[in-house]
Parts: C-alpha cells; structure tokens; sequence
C-alpha cells in the first residue's frame, strides 16, 4: 500500500531525477554556475529521496527478539542522513561553486535554455505541496506548523527540500538573466552562494527537527487533549496521575499510564478497564501500537504497589 508520504516521494524522485539530467545539459551548454548548482541541488533530493525510501522500508519491519517494539525509529536516522547530505552536497558544494565563479568568472551563454528548464523544473516541485494541502485537508495549517507537528519526516523532508527547490530557481534564474541580459558577471556566482546557504538552512532544520525526533518525542499536543478526553469517559478510572507518549516511528506510538481504580475494583473489573482503555486510546487515534498501564501508588492499597505493571497493545489485547 503507499501511502501519502511514499507518494510524494516517488513523484518527487521520479521528477528530481529526470529535472537534474536537464539541468546538467542545460549547465554543459549554458555555462551557468547557478545552473550547475541547481543541477546538484537535484541529484541531492534524488538520492534523499531514495534514503527516505529505504528508511521506510526498513522501518516498516515487524517487531523481533532485539527490537521488540519494531524498527520504526530507523526512519528517523535515515532522515538525518538525509539532512546531513542536503549540507554537504548540496550547501557547501553550493557556495564552493559560486565562489568559484565570483573568482573566476565564466560567461554564460544561451540562457533561454536555462529558463525553460528551470520552468519545467518548478512545475514539478509543487506536487509536494499539493500533496502537502491533501494530508492537512484545507485546514488553515501553516507550512512551518505543519512541519513542526509532523512526525513523518519522510514527508516534510520533501516538503522542505521542494519548497527550497522553488526558491532556488527563482534565484538561479535571477542569476541567469542578471548575467546575460544585464552583464552582471558575478550575479552567477551570488546566486550559487544563496542556494547554497539556503540548503544549508534546510539541512538544519531537518536535522534538528529528526534530531528531536530521534531522542524520543511526545504525540503533537492536539493528538494529547484527544488521548486524554478518550481517557476521561474509562469510569473504572478514579484519578490519571501520568500519561507519557513516545513516537516508535511515524505510524506508531506507545502511551504509559499511572492511574488509580476504584477501591472496590476485582480484578475482572480492572482487566475489562485495561482492555476498554486499550480500545479507546486506538480508536482517538489508530497509530496507539502498546499501551502500558501501571497502578498508581496513591491508590492506597498496599498489595496493589507490589504487582508488576499492567501492559495491553494492539497485537494482544482482550476483545
């Protein structure tokens, strides 16, 4: 099954690979720097594309003997590998490039070429973001809020790098008709430079958003009020003392419980309200995979601090 976010990475792939082969002619026959950085800046994004990819894939592996609650932050280091690249390869080769050509200027030459390659390439950069506008379904989300509560980075990694990518082509265009029309010989070269400080802005914030990802990250806070309100209508429940969440990957989250029964709870009563929380935390929202559940130690009742804690997921649950 794809999903959204391998969508977006497969159209983006297929169109990062094919507009990079087009750049690079357009850079041979043109001589553009700020054309041959764009070229790079694709074949980059190809390659990440491909990281994303595998991450995924590998990602997507069940649960076994050493990784019991599955290989879904294995995403998350492919991710970084991701932002590490779009630094080194696209940013610094960037800006060595243009600086290059500020030192020793090359003309450039047939730009029409250039545009209409640039043309094509923005035409293909944008299915991100309409992809971006399905997944949030025309609410007014922001595409920086969208980024900062996602926890896929499998796609805000392509959304960042092909919002980046239009701002690169607008600015290497500005480069390309600044240098040829205008004769501003080193516009080539500044407009190598911003693309590559640009990338290496983008490599930061994918590498700190994967970093906090990696480091273990709660739900987004919207997804906590709907756990908690799931949780508030379990009346076997006297006080909720802790709900803790952690992110295993993009499809999958685990969520620790300390609570209280009721005094009077049997224990039949306590494992139908482990089931019935269980199910009501999955059902606010299906990525709950493992739900563990200890008592609390106020509960008051000092055989019930001694039992081992209680522990329900998707997999072995009562039904």
């Amino acid at each position: 099954m794809v999903t959204g976010s391998t969508f977006v990475i497969l159209v983006a792939l297929a169109g990062n690979l094919a507009i990079a082969i087009a750049k690079f002619v357009a850079s041979w026959i043109s001589g553009s720097t700020a054309m041959y950085t764009e070229a790079i800046h694709s074949l980059v994004d190809t390659g990440d594309q491909i990281l994303l990819l595998i991450g995924q894939k590998r990602g997507e592996r069940p649960p076994d003997a050493r990784h019991p609650l599955g290989h879904g932050m294995e995403t998350y280091f492919w991710s970084f590998i991701v932002a590490l690249m779009v630094f080194l390869l696209g940013g610094v080769l960037s800006v060595y490039e243009g600086v290059r050509q500020i030192l020793v200027p090359e003309p450039v030459v047939s730009p029409w070429i250039s545009l209409r390659v640039l043309a094509i390439g923005a035409t293909f950069e944008g299915i991100a973001y309409r992809e971006y506008r399905r997944v949030v379904r025309g609410r007014p989300t922001r595409l920086w809020d969208f980024i900062k509560a996602s926890k896929d980075p499998a796609l805000f990694s392509v959304l960042l790098e092909d919002s980046a990518a239009l701002i690169d082509i607008g600015t290497a265009a500005i480069g390309v008709v600044a240098a040829t029309f205008f004769q501003v010989t080193w516009a080539d070269g500044i407009a190598s430079i911003a693309i590559g400080l640009l990338l290496a802005s983008v490599a930061f914030v994918l590498a700190n958003e994967t970093r906090s990802l990696i480091a273990g990250e709660a739900v987004a806070p919207i997804v906590m009020e709907r756990l908690q309100k799931a949780l508030a209508r379990i009346g076997c429940i006297t006080s909720l003392d802790e709900v803790a969440t952690l992110h295993l990957g993009p499809g999958a989250i685990l969520v620790a419980l300390t609570l209280s029964f009721r005094r009077d709870s049997t224990t039949d009563m306590i494992e139908d309200a482990i089931r019935d929380v269980t199910e009501a935390l999955q059902e606010a929202d299906e990525r709950v995979v493992y739900v563990y559940i200890r008592p609390s130690e106020r509960v008051g009742n000092p055989d019930r601090k001694e039992r081992e804690p209680l522990a329900r997921d998707k997999q072995d649950a009562p039904h």
